[in-house]
């Protein structure tokens, strides 16, 4: 891990951080919070940006892909989020059942307002913190998708698409080496 870089989370890292958001105050909307940056790798400001109609089809249904707008995401470029992941669509559905009737269009909301990216930050923070977990800042969920990808074998240039790079070099910077990894690979030779 470079200088500066937020830390990759091991699976018990992860555990606990779903662990302490699912027992929070809010625990369907941070436990899906955790979801939106470990499972499909969005930037804080992505997941702060979001808005009911963007996950929303026009029955009220979780559609399958959604795209994130160039104005919701880092330099103006969208690309297309996929919410397949079935942890995920279940996560999500249980936290839209406690909004059924809430006049807010913004997916996630801090007490009675949209979250900004700065107090989306804050709240990551703090249930890392809360799971006892050093090195990690709210990138840390973006970092561990991509290097999750890598690990289960897909390709550098599809995880490149998914994180909406331009450049297959700012996705290698994401990923961590395994050593674990490394020597079974060539065990395996």
């Amino acid at each position: 891990m470079r200088e500066g870089q937020a830390k990759v989370l091991s699976h018990d890292e992860l555990k606990r951080v779903y662990a302490v958001a699912a027992a929070s105050r809010n625990g369907n909307r941070d436990v899906c919070i955790i979801d939106f940056s470990f499972r499909l790798g969005l930037r804080v400001k992505e997941i702060a940006a979001l808005m009911l109609d963007d996950i929303l089809d026009g029955n009220g249904k979780v559609r399958d892909s959604f795209h994130l707008k160039a104005d919701q995401a880092k330099g103006d470029k969208g690309r297309t989020i996929y919410l397949t992941n079935k942890k995920l669509r279940k996560n999500l559905e249980a936290y839209l059942a406690e909004r059924w009737n809430d006049p807010n269009r913004h997916l996630f909301k801090s007490q009675k307002t949209a979250f900004s990216a700065n107090t989306m930050q804050m709240l990551i923070k703090r249930l890392y913190e809360k799971a006892g977990i050093k090195g990690a800042k709210s990138h840390s969920g973006r970092r561990t998708f991509a290097t999750r990808l890598i690990e289960a074998g897909y390709d550098i240039k599809s995880v490149s698409v998914l994180m909406g790079h331009s450049s297959i070099q700012t996705t290698s910077r994401y990923i961590n080496e395994n050593p674990v990894r490394l020597g079974q690979m060539i065990a395996n030779l």
